[in-house]
Order: structure tokens, then sequence, then C-alpha cells
């Protein structure tokens, strides 16, 4: 592979709180190692319509505590094409960018891993996603904000449910997994926790409120990930009413709340950590591969890997959320 001297880099897909300071990193090295840096705005579609700028250090001055991300994000139906592809490619061959640091989550690799296929083109992606969801690292850029976004709103509605004697049930984001739900339902004490990879029995989750849950408590919140099989919060609380009508439920949606806010100063230095070596792997010959962090050692997962590998959420976590609540 030639030397490169030239990299892009750029946000694609959902937005998560800690992307800025992984913009910041890459910028920073790879000025640090003498490369040139461009800025690649609303990800695959403005690589194809060529809204690429040059960057530098003071482009990303002031930025590392910001939500959300600085480069903009948008999700690409055109870069499914070969024909979109294929003008992406050009306008960085005008850039003469070598390789590019992609941050996202699963849509980006994909794209990301089909993009080198087709044109011998290096790529290093970041885990940018609240969900936690991908193989090849502990955590994923933006998780740990997103759980605490959770919990503190969790926390404000306990005080009513508290006040008032009232269920809650709170639906947090996770169409595919419930690593936001678990761990966030932990956190504030959450009665129940329904996640998507496990089985949600309504009429044992009624018997447990009416019978069981019932003899101690008079409030309390049970956390629902969008996932779970059982339906949506409302869905959920719907059914529990019909089984036990005595209960006064009131339902909560979080929604994209979790997405923004200043990042977690785990999620800082994540996100600095990773994007500091996502420019060392492309100098050291590495591409189509994710950076991560697992057992708190950097490693290098191939795309493919991170893609197709189920991540199963910790169930002895899930397990003792239960005894805890008793």
């Amino acid at each position: 592979m030639s030397r490169i001297s030239r990299i892009g880099v750029f946000t694609s897909g959902g937005d998560s709180p800690g992307m800025n300071a992984a913009i910041r990193a890459v910028v920073r090295t790879a000025i640090f190692e003498n490369l040139e840096v461009f800025g690649i705005y609303r990800g695959y579609e403005g690589m194809i319509d060529g809204q690429i700028e040059q960057m530098y250090s003071n482009s990303v001055s002031n930025i590392i505590q910001r939500g959300g991300t600085i480069l903009k994000t948008a999700r690409s139906k055109r870069f499914m094409e070969k024909e979109g592809r294929l003008l992406a490619y050009q306008n960085l061959q005008n850039h003469k960018i070598d390789a590019i640091v992609a941050i996202g989550g699963n849509g980006t690799f994909t794209g990301a891993c089909e993009f080198d296929k087709e044109f011998d083109f290096p790529i290093i992606g970041l885990p940018g996603t609240i969900d936690n969801d991908l193989f090849g690292t502990d955590a994923t850029i933006g998780y740990d904000t997103a759980v605490n976004t959770v919990v503190e709103a969790a926390d404000k509605i306990r005080d009513t449910a508290t006040s008032h004697d009232r269920l809650f049930f709170i639906e947090v984001m996770g169409r595919d997994a419930g690593f936001i739900a678990l761990r966030s339902g932990i956190a504030c004490g959450a009665e129940f926790i329904l996640v998507p990879e496990t089985t949600t029995y309504i009429d044992n989750l009624a018997r447990l409120l009416k019978h069981d849950w019932r003899k101690s408590k008079t409030s309390g919140i049970v956390i629902v990930a969008e996932g779970d099989d059982a339906g949506g919060a409302y869905e959920i609380a719907a059914k529990m009413k019909e089984r036990v009508p005595e209960l006064d439920t009131r339902v909560t949606i979080l929604g994209h709340i979790q997405r923004g806010g200043s990042p977690s100063a785990y999620d800082r230095v994540l996100a600095s950590t990773l994007g500091y070596a996502a420019v060392k792997g492309l100098l050291n010959g590495q591409r189509s591969v994710m950076a991560g962090i697992m057992d708190k050692e950097m490693v290098f997962t191939p795309f493919e890997k991170a893609i197709k590998h189920h991540k199963d959420i910790n169930r002895q976590l899930l397990e003792m959320s239960r005894i805890l609540a008793l």
C-alpha cells in the first residue's frame, strides 16, 4: 500500500454523544503525523455530493464537550447503489484522499466494507452508536452518556411514581438490543426490565405485579426496550391494565433525548482513544476493521465480524436485577 498522506473523516447513521471528541482526535492525530485531513459532511451522502473540506487543528477547537456531530450525519440510500459509490469514490480521488475514518454503526460499516471491496480503499471504523450492539468493543461511543441520560430521567419519574402510588413504564431505545435498558434499569433500581433478548410473558408479569410485587411496594418503574417482543411501553402497559385494572399506570417514551447532550467523561476518553488509534492503525496498514477496546486493550475487529457476530447482554446482570428489585 502506498504511503497515506490525506485522510477523510465522517460520521454516519444515528448521532451519538462523543462523536465530536472522536473527530477531534482523528484530526489532531492526523496533523501530528504530518497528514492532511478532510471532513466529509453528512456521511455517505456528503461523500456522493462532494461536501468535503480540509480541516485544521482549530477546526476542532471547543468541541470535545459537545453532543451531536459537527460534520452532520445522514442515512444514504444512494450509497447502497453502485452508481452512488462510484460518485463517492470519484470525489475522494478529486481531493486525493487516501484513506477514511468512518464513525458510525452497522450500516456505516456495511457500506465501508463494500466500498473497500470495490475500490480497494483503506477504511477504519469507530463504533459510534448509543445501542452498544457492535461486536469487538466493550462499549460504543455514546452508550455511557445515553445510559446516564435514562437514569437521570428515571430518577425524576420515580419521584412522581412514589408520590402518586403509580407504576411507570419507561420506554428506552433498543430496537434489537437491550443494553441501554439493562444497564439503566439496574442503575435506577427498576422493578422490572424488559429487553428484546428475552421473552416477555405478559401473564407472568401480570401475576408478579398483582400478587407478589404489590405485597411490598405501592409504586414502581418498568424499563422497556423499544424492541421488546411483547411490544413497546404503551402496548405492554395496556395489557397490564387489562389484567390488573387496579394498577395506576403511566407511560413515558424517552425517545431522542437519549442521543443528545454533552458526552460523559467516559465517552470523551473512549472516543479520543479510538480516534487516535484509528489514525495510527491506518498508518500501520490496518483496513476494513473497527477499532475497539476489549478488556482494556485496543483491538481491531474486521468489519464483517463486527457486523455479523451477535453481542449478547450479560444475563447474570439481568438475573441480578430481578433479585435486587424484590
